[in-house]
């Protein structure tokens, strides 16, 4: 995958090994077990705060009581374990696999612009699992019932990579810049999809739902909702941290990785895969919730550095206390109002995806 001159200048990543300048920060075991331990604790702090407020503000010590199986039944004991706690773990777990996502198309596609929304894997997703909706595809129970969307979300989202893929190939040659452009043009197609199959449908409870995964919400989360998307998260984290040295690998490019001895086509096939199974189940949960896949990579490549055995962790729990603290303003800064999260994330993604477009263009590798 040459570089494009339009997409600027390629990152110099060092070969793993090579003794060569490194991009990021290289820190020592006990300074990287510092920033996940202080990850780990904001998260922890995040949680109680998701759990201890919204509309109606509970004391922590109460919520400490309840979590710790010391309190008494009461209202409160029923708004925690039953409403915010299912919802801000859901928060957690999605936002954790959308940054763990975005860290991985970044790595495979050279470009530090990708993340699941820009290259319509998320439209995909949406416009899979409205599709299961409209025609009512599993509405019965059991466990057609819960897999339907998924699977529907999963179908989409593959269909919609396989599209991008092609646009993006020219002859035997892809670039990142022409990876994300296809990306863009193939979400707003899907989008416009799937306001056709609305409208076909006739049905306005229809748009309410659909309105849930073209913003991202987490409001109907629930703790049968939380376990496709926890072992998703799980599995997936687990599989692509095995193939962190392949990942590095393509960060020296398309020729390095090859004569290094990695088939990268195949690589890249299975990983894309990986990749859109992991953000279909997180968008069927969750709706689309944009730039968290594009954000918190950067910030966690800045934190530790490239390599992805200590990169993918770190962007696992940057991308869970980005969406638990996006989620917790969401409903608290227009209390009683629900705002979807989706909208907060693109209002901060948004600049941020602008402020990379002008480094690049200014010449900076970040």
């Amino acid at each position: 995958m040459p570089a494009d001159p339009a997409d600027g200048p390629a990152p110099a990543h060092p070969a793993p090994g090579s003794g060569g300048a490194p991009r990021g920060p290289v820190r020592g075991p006990a300074a990287y077990g510092l920033v996940v331990a202080g990850l780990a604790t904001a998260l922890t702090l995040a949680v109680v705060a998701g759990v201890a407020l919204g509309s109606v503000n509970i004391p922590v010590d109460e919520v400490t009581r309840i979590l710790t199986g010391r309190a008494a039944p009461s209202p409160f004991r029923t708004i925690v374990l039953d409403v915010r706690l299912p919802r801000v773990l859901l928060g957690a777990v999605v936002g954790a696999g959308l940054a763990v996502v975005g860290t991985v198309l970044q790595a495979l596609v050279r470009n530090r612009l990708a993340d699941p929304f820009l290259l319509g894997i998320s439209s995909g997703a949406s416009t899979g699992a409205v599709l299961v909706l409209v025609l009512g595809i599993g509405s019965g129970v059991g466990i057609t019932s819960t897999l339907a969307l998924p699977a529907g979300a999963f179908g989409g989202a593959l269909l919609a990579l396989v599209l991008v893929y092609a646009l993006a190939r020219r002859g035997s040659t892809m670039t990142g810049a022409r990876l994300v452009l296809a990306g863009v043009a193939v979400s707003y197609i899907l989008s416009a999809l799937t306001t056709l199959l609305l409208v076909l449908a006739g049905r306005p409870e229809h748009f309410q739902e659909a309105m849930f995964w073209s913003l991202g919400g987490l409001g109907s989360a629930r703790w049968d909702t939380l376990v496709l998307p926890a072992a998703a998260l799980a599995v997936g984290v687990a599989a692509l941290l095995t193939l962190a040295r392949p990942l590095d690998l393509l960060l020296v490019g398309e020729e390095g990785a090859t004569v290094l001895g990695l088939d990268t086509a195949r690589f890249r096939a299975v990983v894309f895969v990986l990749a859109s199974l992991v953000t279909a189940v997180m968008v069927a949960a969750s709706g689309a919730v944009g730039f968290i896949g594009l954000m918190v990579p950067h910030a966690a490549r800045m934190a530790v550095g490239a390599p992805h055995r200590r990169l993918l962790p770190v962007a696992a729990l940057g991308g869970a206390l980005a969406l638990v603290l996006a989620d917790l303003a969401a409903r608290t800064v227009a209390a009683p109002q629900d705002i979807p999260v989706g909208v907060l994330t693109a209002l901060t993604g948004g600049p941020f995806f602008l402020w990379l477009m002008r480094r690049r263009a200014e010449g900076s590798p970040v």
